[in-house]
C-alpha cells in the first residue's frame, strides 16, 4: 500500500548564508507527514559545507537518500530534483500544485524570479508558483540591503510572494542557535499553514 502524505512543498536551498534554516525546514516538514520536493543549487551546496557538518552528494538520487536518512522520512517522502530537471512537476503549471520556499534565498536567485529569468529549475519552479498563483516564500539573508535587493523584494511582493528575512526576534527568549533557526522555521510553517510545535504563537502559553 502507497505510503500518503499531505500535500507536496518545494524547498529549494540556495547559496546565501543560513543553510541550516533550509535544513531544519526540511525536517520540519517531514515531521508534519508533507512530501518534500527539494533542489538545491551548486552554490547552496558549497554554503552548506562551509557551515555545517552536514555532507550531501550533488546527484539527486543519492541527495534523496541523504536526507531521507537524517530525516527520518519515509519511503517516497523526499524527491531531488536537479538543476535541469525540466521533467519535475514543478516545472510546469500544469505539475501538482505545491507550495514553494527558497531557504535560504541568494540575492542573485532573488533577482532571477523577479525578473522571470527560469535559467534553472529553482527559477523556473518559483516562476510557475507566481503565474499560478502559488504560496511562494523567499529567505534572504543579506545584510546591508541595496536598493536594486530592496527593488526586488518589493516587486516579487506586489507579484504575490511572501517575503521572509532571515531575521529572528528575541522575545521568545532563545538559549541556542537552534532557537533562533526554529524561530523562522516556525514562521514559514505559519505562511504555509502548517501546525507546528517548533514554538508557541504570540499570545500563547510559553511567552
Amino acid at each position: 500500500m502507497a505510503e500518503e502524505f499531505a500535500a507536496p512543498v518545494t524547498v529549494a536551498l540556495t547559496g546565501a548564508s543560513g543553510a541550516q534554516y533550509g535544513l531544519r525546514l526540511i525536517d520540519a516538514l517531514v515531521a508534519a507527514n508533507h512530501e518534500v520536493w527539494v533542489m538545491i543549487s551548486k552554490a547552496a551546496h558549497l554554503v552548506i559545507a562551509t557551515e555545517t557538518d552536514v555532507e550531501l552528494p550533488a546527484r539527486p538520487e543519492r541527495l534523496a537518500e541523504t536526507l531521507v536518512a537524517r530525516s527520518g522520512a519515509r519511503p517516497g517522502q523526499i524527491r531531488c530534483f536537479g538543476r535541469e530537471d525540466w521533467m519535475a512537476p514543478v516545472a510546469s503549471g500544469s505539475g501538482a500544485p505545491s507550495a514553494m520556499v527558497i531557504c535560504p534565498c541568494s540575492t542573485g536567485t532573488l533577482s532571477a524570479v523577479a525578473t522571470g529569468a527560469s535559467n534553472n529549475l529553482i527559477e523556473r519552479a518559483a516562476d510557475v508558483a507566481l503565474k499560478e498563483r502559488r504560496t511562494l516564500v523567499l529567505v534572504p539573508r543579506e545584510t546591508p540591503l541595496s536598493a536594486i535587493h530592496l527593488q526586488h523584494m518589493l516587486d516579487l511582493t506586489r507579484l504575490g510572494a511572501v517575503l521572509l528575512p532571515a531575521a529572528p526576534g528575541f522575545y521568545h527568549r532563545p538559549e541556542t542557535v537552534d532557537d533562533l533557526i526554529d524561530f523562522i522555521v516556525a514562521r514559514i510553517l505559519n505562511q504555509l499553514g502548517i501546525e507546528h510545535r517548533l514554538m508557541p504563537r504570540w499570545g500563547e502559553s510559553g511567552h
